[in-house]
């Protein structure tokens, strides 16, 4: 059995791989602000895509995209206003999802879920 580090890891270097064949242009991976993390900022377009990657192995009691809380949310957006402000960019964003489950070593299932959560109004 992976350990839940590893097989994160494993998923994020997945979804990345996906994004790009898919013309997505990756821009930062892991960004931290105040401890919390977003795992792939990308730009499709003219638009930033700030992707949540959840990754799990065989039969699981819920989806990997079920485990995005509200709480996750706010932090995704906290940390993602503070790499906008930081590199002083002014694009549309948009929050998505990919979900990935591996039913074995080698083999999995992606899914990606565009515009999975809008951020909150305070």
């Amino acid at each position: 059995m992976t350990s839940p580090e590893e097989l994160g890891k494993k998923g994020e270097e997945i979804a990345v791989a996906y994004l790009i064949k898919e013309g997505y242009k990756i821009m930062a991976r892991n960004w931290f602000s105040d401890h919390k993390e977003v795992d792939i900022i990308a730009k499709q377009g003219d638009e930033i895509v700030i992707v949540e990657v959840k990754t799990r192995e065989g039969d699981y009691f819920e989806e990997p995209w079920e485990a995005v809380s509200t709480r996750k949310i706010k932090n995704i957006v906290q940390v993602t206003d503070a790499w906008l402000n930081e590199k002083e960019i002014d694009l549309e964003t948009r929050f998505d999802v990919i979900s990935i489950i591996f039913s074995d070593d080698v083999n999995y299932e992606l899914t990606h879920f565009p515009g999975a959560f809008t951020s909150p109004v305070n």
